[in-house]
């Protein structure tokens, strides 16, 4: 028979699950999207994140309406959240000795000023930071990098889609080359600064040594170029425009049903006679400019033709339900609104609410580690007593440092 204490145990709930970067100090020197983005998926997978903001504060807590109840724009709550928030102006003495102290725990830094900017401050890692925290992963995102004809420039993602090549791919004949209606090359820098910043953990798990991570706006807008880039490489011939068609692949592309759009993406002959069959397009597949997806590339717009007159009069809800049970890909063409009020966005908990924070969940599970929503969002400098507390400083020291002006006390802003 078990003993009090033992069977107490066996009925004990499960201690909660550490996240996969439970223990991981991260002090987070950016600001805009790219490195917030990338610090909050390192929080929600457990890491502790402390924002640090210089005496004006990251510029999206202005880029707004819409704001929040302490007048920050919702920009900023996107890529915030799970972190702990202090102000310092690093331009001082007392702001650099600050961080400095703060880095003697600390795993990982994140920064993007421009290129040479922590260097001026007397932070350079290669000859300031490396030698005094040897385990330390310092993870830089610019423009374009330190070096080379553009190096230092600054890099924004609107800029780097242009020059990159993704809007001459984006758009169609009548209205032009187009801007990517969403900060993409933003957004997919923050997840490769991730990305590196985990390869660097994994080699000091071996090594015990920290390194630099270099992260720029321009590598990761041309990685975006696929298929594009391969065809050409190939071919030699420019991209065109192509509205929502795809280069190697037909029928890809969005059609017109009775009450609003869909987006069809057959990739196989399987799928194909699968749609036709559905469809009532019966005679494509006996007709040989369609019996291959080269063929259905060579004749895309006879084709295009009959699978818009096929449609016309359907229901995009039936159609898409009824087609992806098949087995061939199709869905509605949505709004934002109706993306997350999906049943599956909700099943998937791709949208937060909580403790007046709203946002979209994180998209990586791991089934050991659970990701977590962290606290909301902060305001400006919110923890800074706290993080210092924590630092060894006591109420005396911060008192001063704040008398001294390294403690900026934030934009002044209308809320």
């Amino acid at each position: 028979m078990m003993s009090g204490s033992s069977e107490h145990a066996a009925h004990a709930p499960p201690a909660r699950a550490a996240g996969a970067l439970e223990g991981i100090r991260v002090i987070d020197l950016s600001r805009v999207l790219a490195g917030p983005l990338c610090t909050q998926m390192l929080s929600d997978q457990g890491a502790s994140v402390i924002k640090v903001e210089p005496p004006g504060g990251d510029e999206t807590r202005a880029l707004g309406p819409p704001v929040n109840a302490d007048g920050d724009a919702a920009y900023f709550t996107a890529v915030n959240r799970g972190k702990r928030a202090i102000g310092l102006d690093l331009s001082l003495p007392g702001g650099r000795d600050v961080l400095l102290r703060l880095l003697q725990e600390a795993d990982v830094l994140v920064e993007n000023f421009l290129p040479g900017t922590m260097a001026k401050w007397g932070l350079d890692y290669e000859t300031d930071l490396k030698p005094r925290f040897p385990q330390l992963i310092y993870c830089a995102i610019s423009g374009f990098g330190e070096d080379g004809p553009l190096g230092g420039m600054p890099g924004y993602d609107a800029i780097l889609q242009a020059m990159c090549g993704l809007m001459s791919v984006n758009g169609d004949a009548a209205g032009g080359p187009t801007r990517i209606g969403i900060p993409i090359v933003d957004h997919l820098t923050g997840y490769t600064a991730q990305s590196g910043i985990l390869l660097a953990l994994y080699h000091r798990a071996r090594t015990g040594q920290g390194q630099r991570v270099d992260v720029t706006l321009f590598d990761t807008a041309l990685s975006l170029l696929v298929p594009h880039a391969a065809n050409w490489m190939h071919t030699g011939q420019t991209p065109a425009l192509m509205g929502s068609a795809h280069p190697n692949i037909a029928p890809y592309d969005r059609f017109a049903c009775r009450d609003g759009e869909i987006f069809l993406g057959v990739v196989n002959d399987r799928q194909f006679r699968k749609f036709c069959d559905y469809a009532g397009l019966g005679a494509l597949l006996e007709d040989a400019r369609f019996a291959t997806n080269r063929q259905r590339l060579d004749h895309r717009d006879a084709l295009r033709a009959a699978i818009e007159q096929a449609l016309a009069h359907r229901s995009r809800a039936d159609l898409c339900h009824d087609l992806m049970r098949l087995g061939v890909p199709a869905g509605p063409i949505n709004s934002v609104p109706e993306a997350f009020e999906q049943a599956h966005a909700v099943h998937r908990g791709m949208r937060v609410s909580r403790d007046g924070y709203q946002g979209i969940g994180p998209a990586t599970r791991l089934s050991e580690a659970p990701t977590r929503i962290g606290r909301p969002p902060p305001g400006f400098g919110q923890h800074t007593d706290e993080v210092l507390r924590e630092a060894g400083y006591d109420d005396t020291h911060i008192a001063g440092l704040r008398a001294d002006g390294v403690l900026p006390l934030g934009p002044a802003r209308k809320r």
